[in-house]
């Protein structure tokens, strides 16, 4: 599962209709270079690679006041609508999703219903519990990890990220539940997002923007991770 997917889909979302620029502005602006590996390069191959399969629809528009192509922006369509829910809810729900499919779960979880949002991490929390008793089932950790040689530092640690994945589950569990953050059909969302031509001041770099009008600013760090 392609954590670029649910990260370029959600990122369309919020603004209605983004061009590519403004979707990688987003994505480093979250941070996404910190928990991703992907290239800049890569959003706008997302960004065309899912308008060829359905979920996303491009509109061209003219260009820029700084002179460049027609810019391209892009909205979802409601195969796009329904890939996005479909990833968010295996990104909240699953146990052995990777760092950056959780984290970008995890962004945009407030997309979704209070009472949904808390149900998909339960489940999450009882899949990782229900994956520690496999790994108990072959290694005893009150036995210590000399039991199975230095191969028991394997199990010890598969144990310890159970243990402490659910326990951070949980307590996010416990912050929705106590009324933290606006969800869906709450009232006015967090906005997240950056305006258009809002200056960024977590851009990775000086490249020219494919899509036309505009370059970014320097900074660190990466943007996403690889189109499925």
């Amino acid at each position: 599962m392609s954590a670029i997917r649910l990260l370029v889909l959600g990122a369309v979302r919020q603004h209605g209709r983004a061009h590519g620029y403004q979707v990688r502005n987003d994505l480093e602006y979250w941070g996404a270079h910190e928990w991703s590996n992907a290239k800049p390069g890569s959003i706008y191959h997302a960004l065309k690679q899912m308008a060829k399969q359905g979920l996303l629809r491009a509109h061209d528009i003219a260009p820029s006041t700084v002179g460049g192509p027609p810019r391209t922006e892009y909205e979802l369509t409601a195969a796009g609508e329904a890939e996005f829910f479909a990833l968010l809810r295996a990104a909240l729900s699953q146990h052995d999703q990777k760092v950056d499919m959780l984290s970008a779960g995890i962004g945009f979880v407030v997309d979704l219903p209070r009472a949904e949002a808390v149900a998909l991490l339960k489940e999450r929390v009882r899949a990782l519990q229900e994956w520690r008793g496999t790994v108990t089932g072959y290694y005893t950790p009150e036995g210590g990890t000399e039991q199975l040689g230095h191969i028991g530092e394997i199990m010890n640690m598969w144990v310890h990220s159970a243990d402490s994945g659910a326990e951070w589950t949980q307590g996010l569990i416990e912050r929705i539940e106590g009324g933290a953050y606006v969800f869906a059909g709450e009232g006015e969302p967090f906005v997240g997002v950056l305006a258009d031509g809002q200056e960024n001041p977590y851009a990775t770099t000086d490249a020219e923007d494919p899509d036309g009008g505009g370059s970014g600013g320097a900074g660190d760090g990466g943007a996403a991770t690889e189109a499925r």
